[in-house]
């Protein structure tokens, strides 16, 4: 497809990234959602944690939402979108992945940008409960790339899902890496890497004869975090190696359903390879919104409906 015009105009005092990102990170609240916790066990033995909200009729669309990294469920970019789905008639479920529920997961491993595997697990699970004839799916930032790939991969995808949108897209993990290692993103590489350090503490433990003290105290940036535990915990030789077969990127062109990716401009975790103009152009289902602002899943709109939010929903309701 062309690449989409983006009609997204800020309010005057959120052009600026930072304002827009650290706002709708820190600031923003939703209220007048209930969501309804569901735990589902996976195939290794872990568990998921699933947040179900509901539209006041009993629907069958259903829209599965997936968080960024170290977010989780009940992060206002997530409940925004699951209560504006559920306000226009269509079910929501938003996925803690591992350990992002409040609870540690069970295993060494935990949750990646390319862990199709545990998406696959919760599309399964949704469709036993034979309610849904029309699932959609979007996923923000590391949700996103996640979404992306999945649909991408190649393999056959349940003829419910019908499509995906991505917000905030790292489509090129290496370059959004190397993005967040810059100097102008140094305060919010050091909140991840606190966070990731954090939960990590408990594996120390758990864990002995996987991950030394040394090992962990080695680590001081995003990249030694991902070639310390994320390779090693998921079956990567290096955090580049994992880098290079997580990036949706070399997926996109092999999507055959309706999947629209919205990743402003001036989204200062974006490298220019996680704009995928070059795929949008050759792939029909593919659909490409470059807005000049917006941050970091910093699209704020009117009466707290994100502009993002409210094109997922434009989007599903032109299919």
């Amino acid at each position: 497809m062309p690449i989409i015009d983006s009609t997204y105009k800020p309010p005057f005092w959120a052009k600026k990234s930072f304002v827009s990102t650290v706002y709708s990170g820190l600031v923003r609240s939703v209220n007048g959602i209930e969501q309804t916790r569901e735990r589902i066990d996976l195939p290794d033995g872990d568990f998921l944690d699933l947040d179900w909200s509901y539209a006041e009729q009993t629907p069958n669309k259903l829209i599965i939402l997936l968080h960024g990294l170290e977010g989780n469920a009940q992060r206002p970019y997530i409940t925004g979108s699951a209560k504006l789905f559920n306000d226009h008639g269509v079910d929501a479920v938003a996925v803690n992945f591992r350990g992002c529920s409040g609870e540690p997961n069970r295993l060494f491993r935990s949750y990646h940008s390319g862990a199709t595997e545990d998406l696959d697990a919760v599309i399964k699970h949704v469709l036993t409960k034979n309610q849904y004839n029309e699932i959609f799916i979007k996923g923000v930032s590391l949700g996103a790339n996640l979404a992306l790939k999945y649909v991408g991969e190649g393999h056959s995808i349940p003829k419910e899902i019908k499509a995906v949108i991505g917000i905030s897209t790292p489509c090129d993990l290496k370059g959004s890496c190397d993005e967040l290692l810059s100097l102008k993103n140094k305060h919010y590489a050091i909140r991840f890497l606190a966070h990731l350090k954090d939960k990590l503490v408990s594996k120390l433990s758990q864990y002995p004869e996987k991950l030394t003290i040394e090992e962990f105290n080695s680590i001081k940036t995003l990249i030694d975090f991902d070639n310390v535990y994320t390779s090693k915990a998921h079956g990567f030789k290096d955090a580049f190696d994992y880098y290079e077969k997580s990036s949706c990127l070399q997926f996109l062109p092999h999507i055959e359903i309706p999947s629209l990716i919205i990743n402003s401009l001036n989204d200062s975790f974006l490298s220019a390879t996680c704009y995928p103009i070059k795929a949008a152009k050759e792939n029909p289902n593919l659909h490409l919104e470059m807005p000049r602002f917006g941050g970091h899943v910093g699209f704020i709109g009117k009466r707290n409906i994100y502009y993002n939010e409210q094109r997922a929903l434009d989007f599903i309701n032109q299919l």
